[in-house]
């Protein structure tokens, strides 16, 4: 039988919850004040802690601080009379399971009791997730993954870490450029060096020249001092430009030039700087079919493509989301002072089914939102909010359609997203609009009637 114990000071109140659970099968325990409260709580070790804050002798916050502190796994459940925001989120940082204001009514504190239960079970069944492998802490730069495809990076690191060849990564948004890139920078010669990144798309064309080769004083208006670039920076480290495929042909004709003679200038400087450092280009987009479109210099892109490094998006390597999984729950439990180490199988599952167009980047910014809305120990799946979650609850329905019934179900949910509009549609597909007008005659796609079609390109 579970024990639920209630702590308040107020006996009509406790009076009235023992009434609340009269038709549950609960063992009911009580206590006055806080003192009390934590001497039942070692002896009994209830299942569920229900507790007043304002109390004589020891508060409810003062009680939950010193039972999380001696590491009871009990949901732990603060009530008050008052709406007072500043003990509200006391006691959320504090790992409060719920805060309840008083009167409370008998639907939700039954509802909450179950839930609390429930969490409570499902804690106990798992098994601690081991967080603490033997890597540091503070190291989250490593690669995690054991497919085929992660190996095979690992492998071309090994190859290329000890030179200091130019190398390109390319890859979907998300998937770890940069991580690859350090992870070079740390495995070979360079790895006491300096790591200098730069975002080629967070500066206009006449900073980022600046950003990237330094200036000397007066050389433009604003320029006070003389300034160091990146390059500069970098020493005999690693530079690693992000989104190369973004600069102007301008800078991709100073960076040619860089690459080719090994030396730079300052803007407004004569006096040549050797080059040092090794570079690391990365992308998203594919540089050739911008090399065939004539958005970036060919001369450059065999320059940058001396070693190439592909990334594969999450979804094509699920098999490593585990693993990732573990070391991510590991820095946002650091990052977050929390303990959410248990994951239940089913959300596991549900994880490693997700499409993932965010790839690494989204996988973490959904465990981080999760682990903060946590109550206790555990991952839990109403936590987890997926742009694709619908994507991924049709999975074991669409592996039995053919392609051409996905491709026609694709279609009907662009156009029902872009509101039937074929110019939008035609965006999303990436395809032209006579493709689109094809593939909506050939799928017998019929457009409702209550909807205007537009007809423009």
């Amino acid at each position: 039988m579970k024990k639920i114990l209630i702590i308040d000071d107020d006996e009509l109140m406790r009076e009235t919850l023992i009434s609340y659970l009269a038709n549950e099968n609960y063992s009911i325990i009580t206590a006055i004040n806080g003192s009390q409260g934590i001497e039942i709580i070692k002896k009994e070790k209830p299942d569920i802690v229900f507790s007043d804050i304002r109390m004589p002798n020891i508060d409810g916050l003062e009680l939950l601080k010193t039972i999380k502190e001696s590491n009871y796994h009990i949901p732990f459940l603060l009530m008050t009379a008052y709406d007072d925001m500043d003990s509200t989120i006391r006691a959320m940082q504090l790992g409060a399971y719920d805060y309840l204001e008083k009167p409370i009514e008998k639907g939700k504190f039954i509802f909450l009791v179950k839930r609390a239960l429930e969490t409570k079970e499902l804690s106990d069944r798992l098994e601690v997730i081991d967080l603490y492998r033997d890597t540091n802490p503070d190291d989250h730069n490593i690669l995690i993954g054991k497919s085929p495809s992660m190996k095979d990076i690992v492998k071309k690191i090994g190859r290329i870490s000890s030179s200091r060849m130019t190398i390109l990564v390319q890859g979907e948004s998300g998937v770890g450029k940069e991580v690859v890139s350090r992870a070079i920078h740390s495995a070979g010669i360079t790895k006491d060096e300096p790591f200098v990144p730069v975002n080629c798309t967070a500066l206009a064309d006449t900073l980022l020249e600046s950003e990237l080769f330094g200036h000397v004083k007066g050389s433009f208006t604003g320029a006070t001092r003389d300034k160091k670039g990146k390059f500069e920076l970098s020493g005999e480290g690693t530079i690693f430009l992000d989104e190369i495929s973004e600069i102007s042909h301008d800078i991709q004709l100073k960076l040619l030039r860089v690459i080719q003679e090994k030396e730079f200038e300052r803007v407004g400087d004569e006096i040549s700087i050797p080059l040092k450092s090794r570079i690391i280009v990365a992308t998203n987009k594919d540089l050739y079919r911008l090399v065939t479109e004539g958005k970036f210099r060919e001369d450059l892109y065999y320059r940058l493509n001396v070693f190439k490094i592909n990334i594969p998006p999450l979804r094509e390597r699920r098999e490593d989301i585990p693993e990732l999984v573990i070391d991510l729950l590991k820095k946002i439990n650091q990052e977050l002072h929390k303990n959410v180490f248990k994951v239940p199988y089913d959300v596991m599952e549900l994880l490693k089914n997700n499409v993932w167009a965010g790839n690494v980047r989204e996988l973490e910014n959904v465990l981080q939102e999760a682990v903060a809305l946590a109550k206790e120990d555990v991952l839990e799946k109403e936590n987890l909010f997926m742009r694709n979650i619908e994507n991924t609850e049709r999975l074991s329905e669409l592996k039995d359609m053919s392609l051409v019934e996905v491709e026609k179900k694709h279609i009907l949910l662009v156009l029902k997203n872009v509101n039937w509009d074929k110019k939008e549609a035609c965006k999303v597909l990436k395809i032209s609009r006579p493709t689109l007008d094809k593939k909506i005659k050939d799928n017998n796609i019929e457009f409702p009637n209550t909807f205007i079609t537009y007809n423009h390109v």
